[in-house]
């Protein structure tokens, strides 16, 4: 068992730990000082938890009763203001950025010179040689044996490069690499990342820590994100790579923390302890740090910091070429993309006396794994359709061996990319494989065929009309294309939709194979006696699918709008349109005039919303839900209009939650926006608030009020503050 002093918290100390207890008192019932105390222990809780389950994949605790500890936590530190800035519930992203600010490395995040070629790496170690036996001689190395020369292989990961800096074990900065110099300030993104501590472990970790590493997203995470969003109708990313660079780039944290990120730490840009400050001169030497690089990541896992678990010491160039040919046999069954293997001086005495050129160390050298590519040719275009109606063509090749996998399909993206590509069946083409990217055609080498394929103007499962819209296509078919339906019922019974247990893919094939479920409503008629009849059925299965189903004849608004999967509507602006129009029907008839008054609501997703509900297949599911008692609950729309026409921006920290006060205000009528415009009437601005809002304020010349200011405002309206007091 992990020590004491190197866990965020001991068991021994911390009820939070080990079977902890979720059956909290009530917040109210706590004084200030029970309320911190207790948040201590619930922060130091949480990130043991989330190291042992994002960092060393060892749960200690149910995801329930996890979940029970950080809403605890929340709502200790929204009721008492006591949320500090690597708080764990920081991770759920703060105020979106108006832009990304350029900062100075700790020190230069250097390129590494590379080949594909085991010659070229059997040549680094003979510079490598040479250049500690030259250090040697001039003094600049005590001395160097031969045998003393290791190296640390590690696999070259294929994410986006960052520096992550701790100052007395805080979290405080990352960076992009950017020109190596400076990179982008991405610190709000990186610390929505869960595998990240806002607080190094332990207690011997360096005054000042600054760490490189690389962001990814896992191989899995990936494929499911991108399955979102092809079902949502959106372009799906290319390969982790793209998908971790574009995210780590978003502006808005919030999204940056709804999506599957996450980290491996390689090295060490500074290492200063005691006396050795910011301004050293040479910021790794200092006396403190350890004497190997494999000791450093040692280290790394001390303090909390993910490493991966495929680092190497070896032995002589050739034991590091073997190595690169062991990680390029397992590349296709990792859980994350590399593109070749790195080798490193392990010695750290030995990397000051290489030194780096202007661009790269001299102590470190990438092995590059070949490409993956194949030329053949294609034998036929097939059209697959999406849940959401979107068509994706499909290339069928003659099968190609590339890197060890047949492949006999690859996408072609949309209709544009096969007008752009000019491929039709007979075409020569290059296929691009990796393991963690659909294969994909990049490029036609050889016309064999006359013209290019024409796109389908019928769905090819349902006979509707095709509709272009952009590069992409859509069937018009709605929920009446058996394509859609199965998919659509899989939406439904997602979780964050319906939450429907048992309803998974191979179900709703075999359900709708049978005759079963020919539309969504279809659903709400099955009986105990249908699905006994079905193969791998029992009674009880039977009974705990239609217990489900009925369970959901009255859901949540947001839930039954989420779960019908109209284009373009996640679940925050299903909550955003059941929270402004409360029923079904007034949403129904809401023109795009009226959809657009809604948040985060502009016209594509208004016009998008407003053609789902006018295909008359989608009105049909809508009405036979209701007919078999499907009717989504009402939402109270507000309780007044004494707020009607202000709108109001929030930062800072307020006493209660900032949703808290938005949905109090909204209720009373008034429209509450994330950012700072001529149109706002009030900025409400609590502890620690967001310099650039106050900025925009300024300049807007809109009026700055602090929390009391503001209660006054809304009770000379006749609305009571905080929300509550007027229940």
């Amino acid at each position: 068992m992990t020590t004491s002093s190197t866990r965020y918290a001991d068991p021994d100390g911390n009820p939070y730990v080990e079977n902890p207890p979720t059956d909290f008192e009530p917040v109210e019932s706590l004084d200030p000082a029970a309320a911190a105390e207790q948040a201590d222990r619930l922060r130091a809780a949480v990130r043991e938890h989330d190291h042992r389950y994002y960092v060393k994949a060892d749960p200690l605790i149910s995801d329930e009763a996890y979940d029970a500890l950080f809403a605890r936590l929340t709502g200790l530190e929204d009721a008492f203001d006591l949320s500090t800035e690597n708080s764990p519930t920081r991770r759920v992203g703060g105020e979106p950025l108006d832009e990304l600010e350029t900062v100075e490395h700790v020190a230069p995040m250097l390129s590494i010179d590379n080949s594909t070629d085991a010659e070229a790496v059997r040549e680094f170690d003979q510079r490598v040689r040479e250049g500690l036996e030259a250090a040697a001689e001039s003094g600049d190395l005590p001395a160097f044996d031969p045998a003393d020369l290791a190296y640390v292989c590690e696999p070259k990961f294929d994410g986006l490069s960052i520096e992550v800096v701790y100052e007395d074990g805080a979290y405080v900065r990352a960076a992009t690499r950017g020109d190596g110099i400076e990179g982008d300030d991405v610190t709000e993104q990186v610390r929505t990342v869960p595998s990240v501590p806002g607080q190094l472990r332990g207690d011997d970790h360096p005054d000042r820590l600054a760490v490189r590493g690389e962001v990814y997203m896992p191989r899995d995470a990936f494929e499911a994100y991108n399955e979102e969003l092809t079902e949502r109708g959106e372009e799906p990313f290319a390969n982790p790579r793209n998908a971790a660079a574009g995210t780590l780039r978003q502006l808005d944290p919030g999204v940056v923390a709804e999506r599957p990120l996450d980290v491996f730490f390689f090295d060490a840009l500074a290492w200063e302890s005691g006396d050795d400050g910011p301004d050293a001169s040479d910021r790794l030497d200092a006396s403190s740090r350890p004497a190997r690089h494999s000791d450093v990541l040692d280290a790394f896992e001390s303090f909390g910091l993910p490493r991966n678990g495929r680092v190497a010491v070896v032995d002589g160039v050739e034991a590091a070429i073997d190595y690169r040919d062991e990680i390029l046999a397992a590349r296709d069954g990792l859980n994350y993309a590399v593109d070749g293997v790195v080798v490193k001086v392990d010695a750290l005495a030995h990397r000051d006396a290489l030194g780096a050129t202007s661009r790269a160390p001299r102590w470190a050298f990438a092995h590059k794994f070949p490409p993956r590519t194949a030329t053949t040719t294609v034998e036929g275009v097939t059209v697959q359709v999406g849940r959401t109606g979107r068509l994706t063509p499909v290339a069928e090749l003659d099968p190609v061996d590339i890197g060890g996998v047949t492949v006999s399909r690859a996408t072609l993206h949309n209709p544009a990319e096969i007008e752009s590509l000019g491929a039709n069946a007979g075409d020569r083409v290059r296929i691009y494989r990796a393991g963690d990217v659909i294969p994909y055609v990049p490029e036609v080498v050889e016309k064999r065929s006359e013209g290019t394929y024409a796109f389908p103007e019928a769905c090819p499962v349902c006979g509707a009309d095709v509709e272009r819209d952009g590069p992409l296509a859509f069937c018009t078919g709605g929920l009446g294309c058996p394509a859609q339906l199965e998919r659509a019922v899989e939406h439904w019974a997602r979780r964050d939709a319906l939450d429907v247990e048992g309803l998974g893919p191979e179900r709703v094939e075999q359900l709708r194979e049978a005759g079963l479920v020919e539309s969504l409503p279809d659903l709400y008629e099955l009986t105990v006696e249908d699905l006994t009849a079905l193969e791998g059925w029992g009674e009880t299965s039977a009974e705990n699918l239609i217990a489900e189903l009925d369970a959901t004849r009255n859901p949540p608004f947001d839930d039954f709008l989420a779960g019908l999967g109209i284009p373009d509507v996640g679940a925050t602006t299903a909550r955003e349109l059941a929270a402004h129009f409360g029923t079904l029907d007034a949403l129904l008839d809401a023109d795009e005039a009226a959809l657009r008054e809604v948040d985060d609501v502009g016209p594509e997703v208004a016009a998008s919303i407003r053609t789902f509900f006018d295909r008359d297949e989608n009105r049909a599911a809508i009405d036979g839900l209701r007919e078999r008692g499907v009717d989504p609950e009402p939402v109270e729309t507000a309780d007044g209009d004494a707020l009607d026409g202000l709108t109001f921006v929030f930062t800072g920290s307020l006493s209660v939650s900032r949703s808290e006060a938005q949905a109090h205000v909204e209720a009373h009528g008034a429209a509450v926006t994330a950012a700072v415009s001529g149109n706002t009437d009030y900025l409400v601005a609590g502890e620690s608030p967001g310099r650039s809002k106050r900025d925009d304020a300024d300049a807007e010349d809109v009026p700055v009020v602090d929390e009391a200011a503001f209660a006054d405002l809304l009770a000379d309206r006749g609305v009571d503050w905080p929300p509550g007091d007027d229940e």
